[in-house]
């Protein structure tokens, strides 16, 4: 190992991920304010209440009024609020009024594959969309593997690079890429896979987007999570899946409430809480089931039982 890398200086190197002051302070400063019992903060991705089919603007009504902090909602849903002819920065107004913050959205830009052309295409269509994001107040934005689902032992160094240069378009406008973890695709499956993209980048601001089912799916351990930190962290899709079927056969629509399956949701919570991890719980179901339901019921339902477990396991 080269003599003038010390190991502090390494470590510094994995805390420096996602550790730009402007963008961390919000976050920050409201995990001062939260209690060692709940050090998390608590969101809610609108895919939980998809089947409803409720305007962007009921949503945010409902996600309020089912007591979370914070909203992660799709750039599909962005686009058809303006093609229906409302106001983005309204929308954001809304949302700050109410008391939430936009911790990220999910948007499904082609930033990684190797055509040149494609991943140009891909990176406007990103700055479009954060563009979107910035206007409604939000701070991040989803930047999963499309275009690479279907591929193996892709060079990550070159895909690192590639996310260091999505980074850079979103710095432009203010809101920063979270390089994704996605269990049932051939590229950034696992979850040394994205850390290694995040950490290899380049970039300051770089950060994953973890989900506990895509963590599941694409068959890492769980073991892995004490060596992140949690600066690297802001959102966590949270979820539980159930023992059957088997991991290569469970779906999305197959999640669950927290609690209601059998992922090792208390020990998971206590690993983020060691590592320093202060973001935002999303809860993100694809749950048809749930979409049969009353959406504010389904939203206050994932709340309490997220919630309950949080408690109960760092009480110990």
């Amino acid at each position: 190992m080269p003599s003038e890398l010390s190991r502090r200086k390494m470590l510094g190197v994995t805390l420096g991920l996602g550790s730009a002051a402007a963008l961390l302070e919000p976050t920050a400063t409201l995990a001062k304010e939260r209690s060692a019992a709940e050090p998390f903060g608590y969101c809610m991705n609108t895919s939980t209440i998809r089947g409803q089919g409720l305007p962007i603007e009921a949503e945010v009504d409902l996600i309020a009024k089912a007591g979370y902090q914070a909203i992660e909602p799709w750039i599909s849903e962005l686009d058809a609020h303006v093609k229906s002819g409302g106001s983005l920065k309204d929308l954001g107004k809304r949302i700050h009024d109410l008391g939430l913050t936009v911790e990220s959205a999910i948007g499904f830009a082609e930033w990684i594959v190797d055509d040149v052309a494609r991943r140009q295409k891909g990176l406007d269509q990103a700055k479009r969309e954060m563009e979107m994001v910035a206007q409604i107040g939000g701070k991040r934005y989803a930047a999963p593997p499309v275009g690479a689902t279907d591929k193996r032992d892709c060079d990550l160094l070159k895909i690192a690079g590639r996310y260091g240069e999505l980074i850079k378009v979103g710095l432009q406008v203010g809101v920063v890429p979270q390089v994704e973890l996605w269990g049932f695709s051939q590229t950034l499956c696992r979850l040394g896979e994205v850390a290694l993209v995040a950490i290899e980048c380049g970039q300051s601001e770089a950060c994953m987007l973890l989900d506990i089912y895509h963590i599941y799916k694409g068959g890492s351990s769980l073991s892995g999570l004490p060596l992140l930190n949690g600066a690297g962290l802001h959102v966590i899709h949270l979820n539980d899946y159930p023992g059957e079927p088997s991991r290569k056969e469970i779906t999305d629509a197959q999640r669950v409430f927290p609690g209601d399956g059998v992922a090792p949701l208390g020990d998971i919570f206590r690993a983020l809480r060691n590592i320093g991890f202060r973001g935002y719980l999303s809860l993100e179901l694809f749950n048809r089931d749930y979409w049969q339901q009353d959406a504010l019921t389904v939203a206050k339902t994932g709340l309490e039982k997220t919630r309950t477990l949080v408690q109960a396991a760092l009480a110990k």
